[in-house]
């Protein structure tokens, strides 16, 4: 019987599903994950159920939605994980505890965004970057190594299994915690022939989020001109102008990861690795006036969604390289990890998407309210947190999301019916 595949999840924040080279971004330069997608399920539907860092983050890795993973709002940590606490799903159980039942070494490095952090310290800057997250509250990973926030796309500091105390390290955040990821994914996979354990990694990126102006190193940001914007973006007033602000160097920023993301790629071996590419949410970057994320809008929910099986070639036509409109969103993704371990399929068995934010957003500039809804390749209906009908698309007509239909009079039976079921 074959080992299990080593499985490697790639995940970056704010990188939204429309802005790759392989989605058809003129301003998207990404070399690298275009040849990722080549070889790879590109699950073309694929949604954040939570669109804000610490929901989404949770709903990740322990396979649930909010709340009943323990997070509701921005600063709720993850709970702890109690073995001895019993039930079908006790709080705090993730994919960690998940694959070190089935004999994985598991290993995380970077951005983790689910400790208790200081409400009143900075979002931006060393306090969140430089603040211990105990091993306990670590997830349940074997080995960690990473930090609380920050948003320091460059100069990262670390600290972990190895590093009893934070310790700053000079150059792109991805690049450091690329060649770092690399390193241990390595050193697992040579221990494999001793102890036959495969290896599980999680690489969480901060970039592409904010601050967009950083430097992101070796790269020539587009000039804010020439960017390229969506249809829904308007254009001729402040939304426009902020929006290419950002836009060039948010641009810059997918160009720098896709080239850590590259070198990664080339130090494993991807012969015997799955590799998962996605990202915790998207940015709404002026489309319908807007920016940030927790909205319910496609920029915001939509996120890419790459699974590569281990090898290059002799793949089934069924696996490799091919598009998929299944709706699947992040909290499928380990369990779809967990049946890979188990040498198992996974096809996802539901016709929609769940999507929420089950708070309205407490920092700035993100969506100022609490809502849910579902969404297909088809339609997405969005309820207020009273259940009155809030946005309403057929984006199979409307994929920019241009005509809400939630106040048609025409349409108030079908979305009753709709609304029964969220």
């Amino acid at each position: 019987m074959s080992r299990p595949p080593n499985i490697l999840w790639i995940v970056a924040t704010q990188w939204r599903a429309q802005a790759c080279g392989y989605a058809g971004d003129p301003n998207a330069r990404t070399p690298w994950l275009d040849g990722l997608a080549s070889e790879a399920v590109n699950y073309r539907q694929a949604v954040t159920p939570h669109p804000l860092g610490p929901q989404a983050r949770a709903a990740l890795l322990t396979g649930r939605l909010c709340p009943e993973n323990g997070v509701r709002d921005y600063w709720d940590p993850l709970p702890p994980y109690d073995r001895e606490a019993g039930g079908a799903h006790p709080p705090g159980r993730t994919i960690a505890h998940a694959l070190g039942d089935r004999g994985y070494l598991t290993g995380f490095f970077g951005k983790w965004h689910l400790a208790e952090r200081d409400r009143a310290a900075p979002l931006v800057g060393e306090t969140h970057a430089r603040m211990i997250v105990p091993p306990e509250r670590r997830g349940g990973f074997e080995f960690w190594e990473g930090f609380e926030s920050g948003f320091l796309l460059n100069d990262p500091w670390l600290h972990g299994t190895r590093l009893a105390e934070p310790r700053r390290f000079k150059g792109y955040q991805a690049d450091v915690l690329c060649v770092r990821a690399a390193q241990w994914l390595n050193d697992a996979a040579a221990r494999t022939v001793i102890t036959g354990r495969p290896a599980f990694c999680v690489v969480s990126l901060e970039a592409p989020h904010p601050p967009y102006h950083a430097p992101a190193p070796h790269v020539r940001a587009m000039r804010a001109a020439d960017v390229a914007l969506r249809p829904n973006v308007p254009l001729g007033g402040e939304a426009e102008t902020k929006a290419r602000e950002e836009l060039s160097g948010y641009y810059a920023h997918l160009e720098a990861t896709d080239r850590a993301l590259g070198r990664l790629l080339t130090e494993i071996n991807l012969g015997e690795t799955l590799v998962v590419f996605t990202s915790v949410h998207g940015d709404m970057h002026g489309a319908h006036g807007l920016f940030r994320k927790a909205w319910p809008h496609e920029e915001s929910v939509r996120v890419p969604f790459l699974v590569r099986p281990p090898g290059r070639t002799a793949q089934p036509e069924s696996i490799s390289g091919r598009p998929s409109d299944e709706p699947v969103s992040l909290v499928d993704l380990p369990h779809m990890t967990v049946a890979w371990a188990e040498g198992r399929e996974w096809h996802c068995r539901r016709d929609s998407a769940a999507i929420s934010m089950p708070a309205a957003a407490s920092i700035p500039h993100q969506c100022d309210r609490a809502w849910r809804g579902f969404r297909t390749a088809q339609h997405k209906l969005v309820l207020n947190a009273d259940g009155s009908p809030w946005l309403y698309f057929n984006l199979g007509e409307d994929p920019f999301e241009m005509t809400n239909l939630a106040a048609d009079p025409a349409r108030a039976r079908e979305i009753r019916e709709l609304a029964a079921l969220v």
